[in-house]
């Protein structure tokens, strides 16, 4: 994640961190987003991770659509470069 918007890549590794954990309790089936930051920062690393637990699979996917997640991804989309997704059951 590069510099963007004003802010340096820690400031807004920060700001993706308060507004990813901040959906928890506003929508539907999110029982837990867990937020971490980077500080290795090798070639191989990405800046933030993001680890969320959900009540089923009809749950991640109205999280997907849901408008105060979508605000988020507004956001993210304005300051990344790269994002990867693993979806799994536990």
């Amino acid at each position: 994640m590069p510099a963007a918007l004003g802010r340096s890549k820690h400031e807004n590794a920060l700001l993706i961190k308060r507004q990813l954990e901040s959906l928890v309790g506003r929508v539907p089936g999110l029982l837990r987003a867990e937020v971490g930051i980077d500080f290795g920062e090798t070639e191989q690393s990405f800046d933030v991770a993001l680890v969320a637990e959900f009540e089923s699979r009809e749950a991640l996917a109205g999280y997907r659509d849901h408008p105060a997640h979508q605000a988020v991804v507004t956001f993210i989309r304005e300051v990344r470069e790269e994002r990867v997704v693993v979806d799994h059951d536990v």
